[in-house]
């Protein structure tokens, strides 16, 4: 099928151009707005000859053509009227429309909550360092100890705060203010009050004839958050309405004028009834239908992660912690993270694949403490029938902490380290569910086997063929014989682009990549804003909006570097290009800066994707790690001819 009937073929399956309210283009794909999703056949579009993938995604209709989109494109500008072009220049991310509520809710709580993760554990950590002394018998009593303890429990006490600045970064409104507004809930006055109502009787505070109910907001979660949210709508309101020359003096003072009385007369008590309902909802839920809740938690842990479900699941956890002293949730999370670990040690036993043996062996000691990602995406998941035997051992030790009323007296990770914040009737019971944990998730993973042949057998086979043939391994080659490996050798060595952690190509949170369907290749998290050329070559392709680089080695190797997800609607913001399309260019050249944190902060995943789009004239592609560091120039992958 060529471009011109492609592009026909399209526009009849996204409703014709009268459904059509604004397109646009990146480096792999066709950003449709439209006025009705549901004149859209996806199932169609992601038949189609030429269209390797179709999908609803971000308010848009996403159609992935690959390395010809800019040709299928312009066809169909060609094909439509010439309003539809000009909206295509100024539409990119497209009217927030039509969103799933519950994915909105899932990616704000994902949102607020990542960024003071490190806070939680570190002082979780902290609080489970003092529970071993305290239980040791060391200390006791002393001012070593008061501190620790006071470490630990810092983070609880001052959470308002820790949440006021990463909902403002959230809800794209003044961090300064949203710390005000937690000073408004933490202040001594409202905290004293609160605290002294037994002896004063005094419940409330009279503002214009409104009461202020007197309550202890230390250690909640939502008042801050809807505080935040409001003002988030309010500050702009008042900005408008001041004039421009007086806006730096009166718009702060009317907005915490109006604020911090409303959330204190209605946000903070409704916010923290819905908390203690959560709370106390969970707790009911667990004494009566307990061992079933903790067998369908720990079965289902693994699958709210790969969703991004897990974070819906931190405020309550947060708020147990902060008002009960303990949690019920996060040893289910326990029970689930060891499984895993466990069945990646299955796979590691299982697979005669290299690779995948080395890939099983970090990530199940990696799941081991806490971080099942690796696990999960790059090994268990990849031959499903692990990844279901780690749910189903999670499960049954979910069960067993549940029955045995198991719980976390910290925020954690939930690994061994922290396994002395986790206490029950006997806390030998702690113990035996993480033992069991791993030993039936290897077990399970055992009797059910895994289908080599396919992810494991091609990379083994591929290896074999490069010892076959006395090709040098990958690791071992110096990054300064690149350029001459690049002219003589059959097999191609791709070194790194850029220096960050390596992930697997599956944590891409882009079908289109994840899949595989532009190329195999690998993503790495970038930890500075410099991307290289990785071999000798020619840029075949620079979008405009320089978020992406389709680059052609001198071999006729071609690799797309896609920088960050869906970073295309940044219109450039934040990307200097220091090469042109169609300009030569040697291994090592400077090919584009970014600005990392100015992107993430902006709402967008800065991980990279790269990944060769002609892998029809390769048999495979071998990387030298799934995961860990890596440098700009350090070997990536080798491609086998």
């Amino acid at each position: 099928m060529n471009n011109k009937d492609l592009a026909k073929n399209v526009l009849e399956l996204v409703g014709g151009e009268q459904n059509i309210s604004g397109l646009t283009h990146c480096a792999t794909r066709l950003r449709f707005v439209l006025k009705d999703d549901n004149k859209a056949d996806l199932k169609a579009l992601d038949q189609l000859e030429g269209v390797l993938k179709a999908q609803n995604s971000g308010g848009q209709i996403q159609v992935v053509i690959g390395a010809k989109v800019d040709a299928v494109y312009s066809e169909v500008k060609n094909l439509t009227s010439d309003k539809i072009g000009e909206l295509a220049e100024s539409t990119d991310r497209g009217p927030k429309k039509r969103r799933n509520p519950v994915n909105v809710v899932l990616e704000t709580i994902a949102g607020i909550f990542t960024p003071v993760l490190p806070a939680l554990v570190g002082c979780g950590m902290i609080k489970c360092l003092a529970t071993v002394i305290a239980a040791m018998g060391y200390l006791e009593g002393s001012g070593f100890l008061t501190i620790i303890n006071m470490i630990g429990d810092c983070i609880f006490y001052f959470m308002p705060f820790f949440l006021a600045v990463s909902a403002a970064n959230r809800f794209k409104t003044n961090p300064y203010l949203a710390v005000a507004l937690a000073a408004g809930l933490m202040h001594p006055i409202i905290l004293n009050a609160a605290s002294q109502i037994a002896e004063t009787g005094v419940n409330s505070i009279d503002f214009l004839g409104m009461p202020i109910l007197l309550m202890k907001y230390s250690s909640s979660v939502i008042p801050i958050i809807l505080a935040v949210w409001i003002m988030s709508y309010v500050y702009p309101i008042v900005n408008r309405v001041i004039p421009k020359f007086l806006q730096v003096l009166l718009t702060p003072m009317i907005v915490l004028f109006i604020m911090i009385p409303v959330e204190l007369i209605v946000l903070g008590p409704v916010g923290s009834y819905i908390g203690d309902w959560l709370t106390n909802g969970i707790n009911s839920l667990f004494s009566t239908a307990g061992v079933l809740a903790g067998a369908i938690l720990g079965f289902f842990k693994p699958i709210m992660v790969m969703f991004g479900m897990h974070y819906a699941i931190m405020p309550i956890q947060v708020q147990q912690v902060a008002t009960l002293g303990a949690t019920v949730l996060l040893p289910t999370a326990l029970a689930a993270n060891l499984a895993q670990a466990g069945a990646a040690f299955g796979v590691f036993v299982l697979t005669k694949s290299k690779t995948m043996k080395s890939a099983a062996a970090s990530s199940g000691f990696t799941a081991l403490f806490g971080i099942t990602e690796p696990a999960i995406y790059g090994v268990t998941l990849k031959y499903k029938r692990p990844f279901f035997a780690g749910c189903l051992a999670g499960g049954l030790v979910g069960g067993f902490y549940s029955l045995v009323h198991t719980t976390a007296n910290a925020i954690s990770l939930p690994g061994v380290l922290a396994i002395g914040t986790y206490t029950s009737d006997r806390y030998m019971y702690v113990v035996i569910g993480c033992i069991a944990a791993v030993v039936l998730g290897f077990v399970f993973t055992l009797m059910a086997g895994i289908k080599e042949g396919t992810e494991g057998a091609k990379q083994q086979q591929a290896t074999n063929k490069v010892n076959d043939n006395s090709t040098a391994v990958v690791t071992e080659v110096a990054p300064e014989s690149v350029s001459s490996q690049t002219s003589t050798s059959s097999d191609m060595l791709i070194v790194s682009p850029m220096t960050g952690e390596i992930k697997p190509i599956s944590e891409v949170e882009d079908q289109a990549f994840a899949q595989e369907l532009m190329g195999k290749g690998i993503a790495i998290v970038p930890t500075d804003g410099k991307v290289y050329a990785p071999f000798d070559g020619v840029v075949e392709a620079l979008y405009r909006t320089k978020h992406a680089i389709g680059l052609k080695a001198a071999n006729g190797v071609e690799i797309l570097i896609h920088i960050g997800v869906d970073t295309v609607s940044l219109k450039g913001k934040y990307f200097n290009a220091h090469i042109e399309q169609g300009q030569t260019i040697k291994a090592g050249d400077l090919l584009v800066e970014f600005d990392p944190e100015g992107i993430t902060s902006a709402g967008y995943n800065t991980i990279t994707s790269i990944v060769v789009t002609n892998m029809q004239q390769y048999g495979d592609v071998l990387t030298t790690a799934t995961s860990g560091p890596i440098r700009e120039s350090e070997a990536l992958m080798k491609l086998i001819p």
